[in-house]
């Protein structure tokens, strides 16, 4: 998928392709922007539980009207959520959203941080929450970006006040923020983190709310709103030629996972914050009134103030590079500050501008996409002064290690290209998401490098400096190396410089079912990240799980390049889970990593290192029935997962479907959310609920309620309300309420135990009313609720059968849950007599 945009960011306006880290570019009216930004010392902090919860009409404004630095703390990563663009779920849809989330902040101008919170599927209350979440942890994580951040004001986007009424990361959020927002100056708080941070006392905390908060807009309009103040978020900046609210309809926008591309809004619209905790503002259009947000807050920021208003004021947007000479002794200033914290902001943000009004182009280029620990790689500088400011580079650095020798002096618009050989020293880290390095627990990633908690992302391995001297005063620039190439359908690309290991395995199939006692030939695919590699795979399982061989060698001459290499495994007589472990041994070296790559037009290319395992499931499973066609929805790995235990599965084009088109099916199967997102559908309802009255059986996956056109306001034969019910706890107690129904007998026998090992959660979006057609076949419930019976649903239609699940398969199919596969079998196989036996079963 194709997702190009051109960009906002707190700096500029960055013309560039977000698949990969290419050169900044921007115009005067960006440079002055960001100058004015540079005169504003002031910080806001917003606070939520996961990407796409941020207010970004109240982010960007906070960046771009009051020119604060501002940030967006989002708890967890967003890993339980689902994927509307591709086949990411769990860790790798974490990985994913962060990514959109780094995007968003580029455009809006905020930045982003995370605690070590795992987003671990909906919660119904924060008392759930905060116990998963390891309460101390996560409020400790909250507690030290504030001390980091040092924000002067603190906005939380949910409501503490109101546990149980909404998610409950959502409260949870909120209730850590209100907690640290007192804890964060206390020394005997977490005194751990005193030797990095310091403590720091936020001067207001307010909830963003809104009329929905209220009930309705009438209920709003009739509320005391003494503590609330309001702004007007739909300002429009001429300088920027945007208004507030399109900047934020573009950075809402770029959470394309979870299909958040919208229209774009215009025009004057109010927002509104209540006061928690510290002052109200006299003036309640300015939430850092009595704040001093002027250089003047930092001993010795007035002369340093005095020099960047000036520039300010006299801004010659027709040659930025006339402000060097104030801006470069603005830099050397700074320098001699003893307040660290403003120190290194402003520092980046005057070296930013100064490398705008000149023109400069730096760049580190290598050769190759990634490079092994222990290699060299061919890497090309470029750097470039488009501007007649005199500069020379006197040092020029990779991590450290002098690239230059001889200063060069750099004359307008000459470019300086130089080749160089860098050597990857051999205990270099591999590149993949440092969250995901260590198996952490359901609630909290693992983080052994404390210094690495609260950042988006693990900072690139390679790091260039290039020291400029411009007015006789040197100031450091640093770029990570990149990797550029071309395609001839797409232009220059660029993307990250990884570090990779010689070489990884990894098994296809994550699930692998073995519906009998037949052995089963396993495919382990190794690839190379080198040249001439070689070694020996050993495919490792519990004893009771026989494998042959139980190693072999392998040798692969180019990089790139993939070798199968085929096992023989027979699963034990009896029912049984284990898990498949793929280990390469290359000189003595153990690896048992599999490499990922996540790849889309709208984030920088991902690349992620991941245990090499896969789960192995012996089961008795029976079923009826063979062929099945498949309509996808917003994205599942139902179909493969039924493959697993012998079914054809047919992928359908909705657009395909004709009268008579399904009759060769002996089930129909609609993918989760497929009335949601599949436009076509509403032309091919009645072709799918023909194909049930004629004898076929439609099987349909959850979808939300409310999201459908009047098209579909009855998508099933008979009248069928889907509501919000979900039932979140995957070890919550389920009652067989239609204990002779078939869907509980045929050809699987289905028993409590069935409901053992599910993952997540049980299910989502059950219907709470149906007609009298339908039979529950279940109920189930959360702790202290009222029991559901709308998880699955079935109903006689003509001579076949329609049947409604909001049972959470596709969770439970691709983690291998053997009464998920049994109860499935059991829908697909509704209404026929002929049992297949295993032999027919192997496929």
């Amino acid at each position: 998928m194709h997702f190009n945009r051109v960009l906002f960011c707190g700096l500029t306006f960055l013309f560039f392709n977000l698949n990969a880290q290419s050169p900044k570019t921007s115009d005067p009216s960006a440079i002055y922007h960001a100058i004015e930004k540079l005169n504003f010392l002031g910080s806001a902090l917003y606070v939520a539980a996961h990407p796409d919860d941020e207010n970004t009409r109240l982010i960007s404004y906070l960046s771009n009207h009051e020119k604060a630095r501002t940030a967006y703390l989002s708890l967890t990563r967003g890993d339980g959520g689902q994927n509307l663009i591709g086949p990411e779920l769990r860790e790798l849809l974490g990985v994913l959203r962060t990514q959109e989330l780094l995007a968003a902040r580029r455009v809006d101008g905020g930045e982003q941080f995370f605690s070590r919170a795992n987003d671990f599927g909906f919660s119904k209350h924060p008392d759930e929450t905060l116990a998963i979440w390891n309460k101390e942890m996560i409020l400790a994580d909250v507690v030290r970006t504030i001390r980091s951040f040092k924000p002067d004001i603190i906005i939380n986007r949910f409501d503490h006040r109101s546990p149980g009424t909404t998610h409950g990361h959502h409260t949870a959020s909120a209730m850590l923020s209100m907690e640290a927002f007192d804890l964060a100056s206390e020394k005997n708080a977490f005194p751990e983190q005193l030797n990095t941070t310091d403590p720091w006392q936020p001067k207001r905390i307010f909830f963003n709310t809104s009329w929905w908060f209220y009930g309705s807009q009438e209920k709003f309009e009739a509320a005391d709103k003494t503590n609330l103040l309001a702004m007007d978020i739909g300002v429009f900046y001429p300088m920027l030629g945007k208004s507030n609210n399109e900047i934020a309809s573009l950075a809402s926008s770029q959470h394309l996972c979870q299909g958040f591309g919208r229209l774009t809004s215009r025009g004057s619209e109010q927002e509104y914050v209540e006061l928690l905790k510290g002052s109200l503002p006299k003036d309640k259009s300015n939430l850092f009134e009595g704040i001093n947000t002027t250089w003047s807050r930092v001993a010795g920021g007035e002369a340093i103030g005095r020099l960047l208003e000036e520039v300010e004021k006299n801004f010659n947007f027709k040659d930025p590079s006339v402000h060097i000479p104030a801006l470069t002794r603005a830099y050397a200033l700074l320098q001699e500050i003893d307040d660290e914290h403003w120190k290194r902001i402003k520092s980046s943000e005057l070296k930013e501008i100064i490398a705008a009004s000149m023109g400069l182009f730096m760049e580190t280029a290598s050769t190759v996409p990634y490079a092994n620990p222990g290699a060299s790689v061919a890497v090309d500088i470029s750097l470039l002064n488009r501007s007649k400011v005199p500069a020379v580079l006197s040092s020029l650095t990779i991590n450290g290690q002098d690239m230059l020798g001889e200063d060069v002096n750099l004359g307008a618009n000459m470019p300086m290209e130089k080749e160089i050989i860098l050597k990857i020293p051999s205990n270099t880290t591999y590149t993949s998401p440092y969250w995901l390095m260590e198996e952490g627990t359901l609630g909290t990633y693992a983080v052994a490098d404390k210094t690495l908690i609260g950042m988006p992302e693990t900072p690139r391995a390679f790091v260039t400096t290039f020291h400029l001297r411009i007015n006789d005063i040197t100031i450091p620039f640093e770029h990570p190396v990149v990797y550029k190439y071309a395609k001839p359908d797409k232009g220059e690309r660029y993307q990250p410089f990884e570090i990779v290991p010689e070489a990884t395995a990894s098994v296809a199939d994550k699930v692998i079912i073995f519906s009998n006692g037949n052995t089963k030939s396993i495919n382990v695919l190794v690839k190379a990240h080198e040249d001439g590699v070689a070694g020996e795979l050993e495919l490792k399982a519990p004893n009771d799980w026989a494998i042959s061989p139980s190693s072999k060698t392998f040798q692969i001459g180019k990089k790139g390049d993939e070798q199968t290499l085929v096992f023989q495994v027979t699963p034990p007589a009896v029912e049984s889970e284990a898990t498949l472990v793929p280990e390469l041994n290359i000189n003595g070296k153990k690896i048992d990593k599999e490499l990922i790559n996540i790849s889309y037009d709208h984030i920088p290319s991902q690349t992620v290192l991941m245990p090499a395992k896969a789960k192995i499931v012996r089961l008795d499973i029976e079923k009826a029935g063979q062929h099945i066609g498949y309509i996808m929805g917003a994205g599942d790995d139902v179909p493969t997962s039924l493959e697993q235990i012998g079914y054809h599965v047919d992928l359908i084009d909705p657009n395909t479907i004709t009268e008579n088109s399904l009759e060769a099916y002996d089930a129909v199967v609609l993918g989760i959310r497929a009335y949601n997102v599949v436009e076509a559908l509403k032309f091919k309802q009645k072709f799918i609920l023909d194909y049930a009255e004629n004898g076929g059986t439609v099987v349909v996956q959850y979808n939300t309620a409310s999201r459908w056109g009047k098209q579909f306001e009855n998508i099933a034969p008979y009248p069928l309300a889907i509501s919000r019910d979900r039932v979140t706890d995957e070890n919550s107690e389920v009652r067989i309420i239609a204990r002779d129904h078939s869907l509980m007998n045929f050809p699987n026998t289905i028993s409590q135990t069935d409901f053992n090992g599910w993952v997540q959660e049980r299910g989502l979006y059950f219907p709470d009313s149906w007609d009298a057609a339908f039979t529950p076949i279940l109920e189930m419930r959360d702790a202290d609720e009222d029991w559901k019976k709308g998880s699955l649903l079935v109903a006689p239609h003509g001579k076949g059968h329609y049947i409604y699940t909001g049972l959470s398969f596709f969770r439970e199919l691709p983690a291998g849950v053997p009464g998920a596969y049994k109860l499935f079998s059991n829908m697909i196989s509704i209404g026929k007599d002929k049992i297949e036996t295993t032999d027919q079963m192997k496929g």
